[in-house]
């Protein structure tokens, strides 16, 4: 899919292009195609789920994927709008949203834009998708995940131009938007913290806790079990342990 024409537009759209608005029917929610791949909605579904549980006591922000962004300087849904595969917004209220339409949101654009790459999105997400998210959404972080190839490409906006993320020791690359790390682990890109430490989803934040649990729970009855085989030796020398 792609939009009537690419302008480049300032990163606030007028609120006085009152005339001529065109809606769509309100039952689209939409215009972007179905997701590539099983790959592509589980690594979505993984971006959200652990920005969330990591931003859980936030509601500053609004994160999602795979949502039409419109941004037409005539406020018109029918002309120029984007989807990207996921995207996050800082600064303003996190509720669940139909789309984004800029010139209904104070004209704020995304902060991070990550794109899941496939054959048939490559191409464009490397080409017109970033020059449109350099030039007229000032997208500051700008992510490519090529999922068949387990590469991470980032971007970082500098004086208005796409300079590229060089990559941490560990070769993550920073998000100044974020103030996380993006690293590929396993077969996915993940969250990790400034100090490198895996962002966890729930469930594994669940399981971490259980292990923990049932590890302090061996080193108890260990040390309780020590104690008894010494009072046990304590006694065969003759000597009372509760008298120590």
């Amino acid at each position: 899919m792609s939009p009537v024409e690419n302008p480049v537009l300032p990163n606030k759209v007028p609120q006085t292009l009152k005339e001529d608005v065109i809606f769509p029917p309100s039952e689209i929610d939409s215009n972007e195609p179905p997701l590539e791949s099983e790959i592509h909605l589980r690594q979505i579904l993984l971006f959200l789920s652990c920005l969330e549980w990591l931003w859980k006591d936030r509601t500053d922000y609004y994160a999602t994927g795979n949502l039409t962004i419109y941004y037409s300087p005539h406020q018109k849904k029918s002309e120029y709008f984007r989807g990207p595969d996921f995207f996050v917004v800082l600064n303003t209220q996190k509720k669940y949203r139909r789309s984004w339409v800029v010139w209904e949101e104070e004209g704020k654009y995304p902060n991070v834009i990550i794109e899941v790459l496939s054959k048939g999105t490559a191409s464009t997400d490397k080409t017109t998708k970033k020059e449109i998210y350099q030039d007229s959404f000032r997208t500051p972080d700008y992510f490519l995940f090529d999922p068949e190839k387990l590469e991470l490409v980032g971007f970082h906006l500098v004086d208005g131009k796409y300079e590229e993320i060089e990559a941490n020791p560990q070769g993550r690359l920073w998000s100044q938007q974020l103030g996380l790390y993006l690293g590929i682990e396993g077969d996915f890109v993940r969250f990790f913290t400034p100090e490198g430490e895996l962002v966890p989803t729930p469930e594994e934040d669940a399981r971490q806790a259980q292990q923990q649990i049932q590890l302090e729970r061996q080193q108890t009855q260990q040390a309780q079990q020590q104690k008894e085989r010494l009072a046990d030796k304590l006694r065969e020398l003759g000597i009372d342990p509760d008298t120590i």
